[in-house]
């Protein structure tokens, strides 16, 4: 079905593989399609309670085509809007998924790769990793991933690094909170797997309803609309059936109806 991707799936677990790794899973306007189609089917899909977003070969992602990049420096303005407006749409559509993402990030994740990391929910980065906005070596600015860049790492480290292009290794990584985790390489599937195994124990309604939680509160003041708002949003839960499945599951001992049999 696609040409740049491949998608495992693990009971509920959907392993989505960027597979250019000639180029290092840079991106072009193909796999920027694809990527945007695959997290539609997959969000859509009730079998999949969690998306791991992986590269094949050497790296994550190593951002922009150069090929793609130089027929972009060719074109004129309104081919090149077309072109971003697809690539922050790919990065909404990830970032806004219903489902728990978790990028499993290993060698280059620079430019739009590290967009990508960013969008997750939940980065996992191997020790050999490396990071950066490399966009102003090129004459360019990091645009389109943006949002996701300074939300995991904040206004301030944005200054330093949108400007930079400084490359950032897995420690500095977790320290700035792009990544969740900085692990050694031959742990970094057990890592991913220990965090999936995590998530399969909550329910996928209010998973989904936690992420909106998120959106709509964060950067936010605390005043008479947040609170009334949130106040609105777990009386709204508290009678749903996941909500009586889960507190019944509490109080019999037993695991809840949605985690995954052993």
């Amino acid at each position: 079905m696609y040409e740049t991707l491949e998608i495992e799936r693990d009971g509920g677990v959907a392993t989505l593989w960027m597979n250019r790794p000639e180029v290092h899973n840079a991106f072009n306007a193909q796999l920027i399609a694809e990527l945007s189609a695959a997290c539609r089917a997959l969000d859509a899909d009730e079998a999949v309670r969690v998306v791991v977003l992986a590269g094949r070969g050497k790296s994550f992602s190593a951002g922009a085509d150069l090929n793609w990049m130089k027929a972009a420096g060719e074109a004129g303005e309104a081919e090149n809007f077309a072109d971003a407006t697809k690539l922050a749409g790919m990065l909404r559509t990830l970032a806004e998924l219903k489902k728990p993402t978790i990028a499993r990030v290993h060698g280059a994740a620079l430019g739009g790769g590290m967009g990508l990391a960013s969008a997750c929910d939940i980065c996992i980065a191997g020790e050999r990793a490396v990071f950066a906005t490399s966009e102003v070596k090129f004459g360019i600015i990091p645009a389109a991933i943006s949002p996701y860049v300074i939300r995991a790492i904040g206004e301030r480290q944005a200054y330093r690094y949108f400007q930079t292009a400084e490359r950032i290794d897995a420690a500095r990584a977790a320290e700035l909170g792009l990544a969740h985790e900085a692990v050694a390489t031959d742990e970094l599937d057990a890592k991913v797997k220990e965090v999936v195994d995590a998530l399969l124990q909550g329910g996928p309604k209010s998973q989904a309803a936690a992420k909106a939680l998120i959106r709509a509160v964060a950067s936010r003041p605390v005043d008479d609309a947040v609170v009334e708002d949130t106040a609105r949003r777990i009386a709204a839960l508290r009678a749903t059936p996941e909500a009586k499945e889960g507190l019944a599951a509490f109080l019999d001992k037993r695991p809840a109806a949605w985690v995954p049999q052993a």
